[in-house]
């Protein structure tokens, strides 16, 4: 049986990301999402909290270190064997670790992104097993991008 980590960080990527908290049920799995004021609690499901990052920030360098350290004790606790992520950047380490150890990752970019990528979508193109796109346009970015439309 496989085991799904379903990860996105807090905001519309979570919103998108809980579409598929099916497959958790269907499968194994668990959740990460950053720790913000207002913490899900996913009922059923495990759920693990990194820390909110915004490249904004000074302290962003500092506070990605810091996620890639808990994603890599979540990860070796968890040992996912698939990792679906709708982004943003406090993903990338999980993924990044996901990729080290050979597993399958998928990256689904933002719903709300209609003509242009996102930063984390640019970089998670250039390594995901499997890319998804809900908007056709989104194609002309990302032409090996899969088209199958909206998540929600």
């Amino acid at each position: 049986m496989r085991k799904i980590c379903l990860i996105a960080s807090s905001g519309g990527h979570f919103e998108q990301i809980l579409m598929l908290k099916s497959l958790i049920n269907k499968y194994s799995g668990f959740i990460i999402t950053e720790h913000t004021e207002y913490n899900v609690n996913v009922e059923g499901c495990t759920t693990y909290y990194l820390l909110q990052v915004n490249r904004q920030e000074k302290k962003f360098p500092f506070l990605m270190i810091l996620n890639f350290f808990k994603s890599f004790r979540i990860y070796m606790k968890e040992k996912p064997d698939v990792i679906i992520s709708t982004g943003a950047l406090s993903t990338i380490p999980i993924c990044l670790i996901g990729k080290l150890f050979n597993k399958k990752i998928i990256f689904i970019e933002s719903f709300a992104k209609v003509n242009s990528g996102t930063l984390t979508g640019k970089l998670m193109y250039r390594f995901a097993d499997q890319f998804y796109v809900q908007w056709e346009s989104m194609k002309e970015i990302y032409p090996k991008a899969i088209y199958v439309g909206g998540i929600y």
